[in-house]
């Protein structure tokens, strides 16, 4: 359970540090590059959290964050639209090393807001189960 703390508690530092880019509307090549990384780093913080509290309050080995995210639905962190949207999330986060690519870059910053929303919705339903 100390681990699931840590992970928890990693997710919102990350979160806090994404969330100051995240909703920039028009942001240099700089910023926008630095809101793709910090959304990486929130998002790989956010899954391993979620991958945590699976195991250690619902019992369930998860391995992927695509499957950790249809467990969260399963046991409904997520509802069925926030999955699919978690979803689209991996697949951004799969494509950020093409960020040197201006398309991709601009793709992925149009959803960022969306993703930041979604991600704190997520860890702040997992702190409050652990509370519970």
């Amino acid at each position: 359970m100390e681990r699931l703390h840590q992970r928890l508690e990693a997710a919102e530092k990350a979160l806090a540090a994404f969330e100051k880019l995240a909703n920039l509307k028009k942001p240099n090549d700089v910023e926008r590059d630095a809101a793709i990384q910090r959304f990486e780093f929130s998002f790989e913080a956010s899954w391993k959290a979620a991958k945590q509290y699976l195991y250690d309050i619902e019992g369930v080995d998860a391995g992927s964050p695509k499957s950790v995210i249809r467990s969260c639905r399963e046991v409904h962190l997520l509802e069925d639209e926030e999955t699919v949207l978690a979803l689209e999330m991996v697949n951004d986060r799969n494509l950020t090393v093409h960020t040197y690519n201006e398309e991709v870059a601009i793709k992925i910053h149009k959803n960022l807001t969306r993703y930041n929303n979604l991600l704190h919705q997520w860890v702040e339903r997992m702190n409050r189960k652990v509370i519970e």
